[in-house]
C-alpha cells in the first residue's frame, strides 16, 4: 500500500458541550476514491474542513506530504466579496490559470462574467467547481458536489473525476454518483470511523453485516449497550427489506403503466369509473407552450392517473418548471387543453418553506404548538411521529433555526405528508438529505395513496420511486417512459444493436457481390467515423452545457435558438454516422 498523501491520527473535535467525534484515524492515499458516509449532524462536512486544514482539531495530528495541494469544494461557496464569478474563481495568490478556468467553465456551461451577487445557487456551485478543478489539486474534498447541478453537468463531473489522477473524498446523497466513482468508503457512525476497501456499491451489504454483529453483541451484553438501544431498534435491516418489497411493487406498477402507454410514447388510457383506481386526475391533450420563438413543450399528450408517481427530468432551462406549472394548473397552455380533476387537492412542498421560520419551535411547525398531530386521519403524539422521521423526540422544543439544512427539510416533509391531500409536488426533494432520510422518503412516497410529481436530478432516487418519467431535451419534445431515469436513458440513447433490425427491414437491398476487402472510401470511413462520433458527442455535450444556463434564454434568446438547432443537427449527424459505421462493420464481419 502506498504511503498516504494526507492523514490524521487520533483526531478529536469538541462541539458544544461534548465531543463530536474522538480517536479517529484517517488516511487518504494516492488515487483513493473515498465516499464519506454518515447521518445528518454526524460531522461529515466538519471532517472535510479538518482534512483541508481550515478547522483546527482539539486532538490529533494532521500529516501531509510536502507539496501536496489539498482543495475543498464547499457546499455553499461565499462569493459575496467579489463583483463577478470570474473574480471569485481567479482570486488569491494561488489562483488558477485563467485559460484553465475558462476551458472548464466552457465545458460546464457557466458564464463567469455573471455578477456574483445575483448569481443563482447553481451558478455559484458551478463557479466553485471551476475554481476547484482548475487549481489542479492532488487531493480534492467534495461536499455535496451534485447539489444544484442538472443531469448534464453531473455527467460531465463524473467523467472528469473518473479521469482525475489525484485522490478525492466525497460527501453526496447521490447514490448513482457514489456508486460509479468511489472505490473505498469511510463511515462516520456515532462518533467512530470505519473504513472499508469497497466502493459505495457495497456499502449497504457492509453496514447490514455491521448492524447484525451489533445486534448479536447486544444480546450478549445487553446491559452495557443499553445506552445505544435506540440505534439497534431503528430497524435498519428491516427498513431496507421493506424497501426491497416496495421496489418489487414499483416494478409491477411500471409494468401496468407500460401497458397503458402507446407505442409513440403517449400515455393513452381510457377514463376509469369515478371511484376506480385508474381514474385520470390530470388529462393533457395536444398541449403546446412557447416563449418568444422557443417552443418549450410541443404537442404533449399525457394522462396522469390516481397513484401515479411522475418523475420530470432534463437539463436546466429545458422547461421542467414550465411543465410542472402546466400539470398543476398554475400556467395555461398556448394551445391544447389540460383538464384537472375537481377533487385534486395538492401540496407543493417547495412552496411551504416559508412555514419554517427560524424562531418557530419544532412543536409549532408540526402541531401548531400542541402535543398531538393528525396524520392522514390518525391521531399521533408528536414524540412518536418525530421518531418515524428519524428525529430525537427531545428536539420538540428546539428552534427551527438551530436545525441543520437536512433536518429542516426532513421536518418539512414530516409536516406535509401528515396533511390530507391527493397530490404532492416535490421540487428537488433530495437536496440536503442524508441517505437514511432518502430511504425514509422513498418509503413514505411508496405508502402515499395519492399522486406524486417529482422534479429531481437524483437518478437513483427516481429509479426507486417513480412509475413514469417525463424526459425533456430542450427542443420541445417530451419523452413519456414507463419507469425511472435508467428507463428514460435507454430509450433516449438506444443501443446500436437495437437499430440493426429496423434498418434492415426499412431498406432491404440486394445481396452485394462477393468482395475480398473494403473500398478505399469505405475503409477510410470505417477507420475515421468512431473518432468523428466522439467529436460530435463532445460538441453536443458542450452545447447542452451552455443551454443548461437557466438565464440564457432570457439574456440571449437568439443564442439559445442557435444552440438548440446546432444540437438537433449534431444529433442527426451522429445518428447518420453511427448507421454508416454499423453498415461497414457488418461488411467487415462478412469479409472475415
Amino acid at each position: 500500500m502506498a504511503a498516504p498523501l494526507l492523514s490524521f491520527e487520533d483526531l478529536g473535535l469538541i462541539q458544544g458541550s461534548g465531543w463530536l467525534f474522538r480517536h479517529l484515524d484517517i488516511q487518504v492515499g494516492p488515487r483513493d476514491r473515498l465516499a464519506l458516509i454518515g447521518r445528518n449532524g454526524a460531522g461529515k462536512s466538519t471532517l472535510l474542513r479538518l482534512l483541508a486544514g481550515s478547522v483546527a482539531p482539539d486532538e490529533g495530528r494532521r500529516t501531509i506530504v510536502p507539496g501536496t495541494r489539498v482543495i475543498m469544494l464547499e457546499q455553499d461557496p461565499d462569493v459575496s466579496r467579489f463583483a463577478t464569478l470570474e473574480d471569485y474563481v481567479l482570486a488569491g495568490e494561488d489562483a488558477p490559470a485563467p485559460h484553465e478556468a475558462a476551458a472548464i467553465a466552457d465545458q460546464l456551461g457557466i458564464d463567469l462574467s455573471r455578477e456574483a451577487q445575483s448569481a443563482s445557487g447553481g451558478e455559484r456551485r458551478r463557479a466553485a467547481i471551476v475554481r476547484a478543478l482548475a487549481l489542479e489539486p492532488d487531493v480534492l474534498l467534495l461536499d455535496e458536489p451534485t447539489n444544484h447541478l442538472d443531469i448534464m453537468a453531473i455527467d460531465w463531473l463524473e467523467g472528469w473525476l473518473s479521469r482525475f489522477n489525484g485522490a478525492f473524498v466525497v460527501i453526496s446523497h447521490d447514490r448513482t454518483f457514489l456508486t460509479r466513482l468511489t472505490k473505498q468508503t469511510l463511515w462516520l457512525d456515532r462518533g467512530a470511523m470505519r473504513r472499508a476497501e469497497i466502493g459505495f456499491g457495497g456499502f449497504e451489504a457492509w453496514t447490514e453485516q455491521v448492524h447484525a454483529e451489533e445486534a448479536r453483541n447486544a444480546e450478549r451484553l445487553d446491559a452495557k449497550l443499553k445506552i445505544e438501544e435506540h440505534w439497534l431498534q431503528r430497524g435498519v435491516t428491516g427498513r431496507r427489506r421493506r424497501n426491497q418489497g416496495r421496489l418489487s411493487k414499483l416494478k409491477e406498477m411500471r409494468a401496468e403503466r407500460a401497458a397503458m402507454i402507446g407505442p409513440q410514447g403517449t400515455a393513452a388510457l381510457a377514463m376509469g369509473h369515478e371511484d376506480g383506481k385508474s381514474k385520470v386526475v390530470i388529462d393533457v391533450a395536444h398541449v403546446t407552450k412557447t416563449y418568444g420563438e422557443r417552443t418549450i413543450i410541443r404537442d404533449l399528450n399525457l394522462r396522469v392517473t390516481r397513484g401515479d408517481r411522475i418523475g420530470i427530468v432534463g437539463a436546466n432551462g429545458a422547461g421542467k418548471t414550465t411543465l410542472l406549472r402546466l400539470l398543476t394548473g398554475e400556467l395555461a397552455p398556448d394551445s391544447g387543453e389540460v383538464k384537472i380533476a375537481k377533487t385534486l387537492d395538492g401540496i407543493v412542498i417547495d412552496q411551504q418553506r416559508r412555514l419554517m421560520a427560524p424562531d418557530k419551535r419544532v412543536r409549532d411547525v408540526l402541531a401548531d404548538g400542541g402535543d398531538w398531530i393528525d396524520v392522514l386521519g390518525v391521531r399521533k403524539h408528536i414524540h412518536g411521529y418525530l421518531k418515524e422521521f428519524l428525529f430525537d423526540p427531545s428536539l420538540t422544543e428546539a428552534k427551527v433555526g438551530t436545525l441543520s439544512g437536512g433536518e429542516r427539510s426532513r421536518l418539512l416533509l414530516a409536516r406535509e405528508f401528515a396533511r390530507p391531500s391527493n397530490l404532492i409536488v416535490l421540487d428537488e426533494p433530495t437536496n440536503d438529505l442524508d441517505l437514511e432520510t432518502l430511504d425514509l422518503l422513498q418509503e413514505v412516497i411508496a405508502d402515499y395513496d395519492g399522486t406524486v410529481l417529482i422534479v429531481s436530478h437524483d437518478r437513483d432516487f427516481l429509479d426507486r420511486t417513480v412509475t413514469i418519467t417525463l424526459g425533456l431535451d430542450g427542443s420541445g419534445t417530451i419523452d413519456v417512459v414507463a419507469g425511472g431515469y435508467e428507463d428514460w436513458e435507454r430509450q433516449r440513447k438506444p443501443k446500436a444493436e437495437a437499430r440493426k433490425p429496423a434498418k434492415a427491414a426499412a431498406a432491404p437491398t440486394p445481396a452485394p457481390s462477393p468482395a475480398r476487402k473494403l473500398s478505399y472510401k469505405d475503409q477510410r470511413d470505417y477507420d475515421l467515423l468512431p473518432r468523428r462520433i466522439e467529436e460530435i458527442e463532445a460538441a453536443i455535450a458542450r452545447d447542452e452545457a451552455k443551454m443548461a444556463d437557466p438565464d440564457l434564454y432570457t439574456r440571449d434568446p437568439a443564442a439559445f435558438a442557435k444552440l438548440t438547432k446546432a444540437v438537433e443537427a449534431a444529433r442527426d449527424e451522429k445518428d447518420a454516422a453511427e448507421m454508416r459505421w454499423l453498415e461497414l462493420a457488418e461488411q467487415v464481419e462478412a469479409l472475415g
